[in-house]
């Protein structure tokens, strides 16, 4: 009966052993799973910068009656930038450095296609 017992108790502490193994395994997974979520912007964050960004082109662009101040300039630039998306910030270059009036209302239609395309549902 000593013998039997003790194969026992070798069989639960392998199986214990086994199972902490796999629950620290999972762990470690999970925690680089929240880990990489955390990191990236939610859709959410990005969403409501691109509609600020939005809102503010309207406002100091599309509605200006004059000239674009310097600090209104900078402020548009700033607002691009922080929205951290590559493909809006090459499309701001592509209309700030647009030659044209012509050139520059073709690049506006794309600059604000691409925000709107760019708001995700969650």
């Amino acid at each position: 009966m000593g013998n039997k017992n003790k194969m026992i108790i070798a069989v639960a502490v392998v199986l214990l052993l086994a199972g902490n193994i796999y629950l620290l395994q999972q762990n470690n997974a999970a925690r680089q799973a929240l880990r990489a979520s955390q990191e990236q912007p939610s859709a959410t964050e990005v969403n409501e910068k691109v509609l600020n960004f939005a809102k503010l082109f309207v406002q100091k662009v599309l509605r200006a009656e004059g000239e674009i101040d310097f600090e209104t300039r900078l402020e548009l630039e700033n607002a691009v930038r922080g929205i951290g998306d590559g493909d809006i910030l090459a499309q701001w270059q592509r209309f700030v450095e647009s030659k044209t009036e012509q050139e520059a209302q073709a690049e506006v239609k794309n600059l604000l296609e691409l925000l709107v395309n760019k708001i995700r549902v969650s």
